[in-house]
């Protein structure tokens, strides 16, 4: 990948496509264009339990906003790139919709912690839920 390629990237669970910015052995800068796949709440090092020290309320990386990704997920990305927040938006719906249809403990609290994240949402990117 080369500075300026459009590409997939996973950080942290979520999906998003964005601009390589910078290149390193191991890893990309990479800004954020648009969300693929909003991250999964909860601790990641104990994927689906509730009771852990501390439930994370995960927040998609921000519009604009740099991260440094390993390379070993990084991809060329072709098609549009579609606008931010619509990406955002949809991404927290598809997650909301599966976390409902899921119905155990552990979905409950990831609504809640999403449901949290989604006021930030609304805040941050003037946003309205259906």
């Amino acid at each position: 990948m080369k500075t300026g390629e459009i590409v997939t990237a996973f950080y942290k669970t979520g999906k998003y496509i964005g601009e390589v910015t910078a290149a390193y052995p191991d890893s990309y800068t990479v800004k954020i264009l648009a969300v693929l796949r909003h991250p999964a709440q909860g601790d990641l090092h104990h994927p689906n339990q509730v009771d852990v020290p501390f439930f994370h309320e995960r927040k998609a990386l921000a519009h604009m906003e740099q991260a440094n990704i390993p390379a070993s997920t990084i991809k060329p990305y072709e098609g549009e790139i579609p606008d931010y927040r619509d990406s955002l938006k949809e991404a927290a719906v598809t997650l909301k919709n599966r976390l409902e249809q899921d119905q155990t403990a552990f979905s409950e609290k990831s609504l809640e912690a999403l449901k949290e994240i989604q006021r930030e949402y609304e805040l941050m990117y003037n946003l309205t839920w259906d």
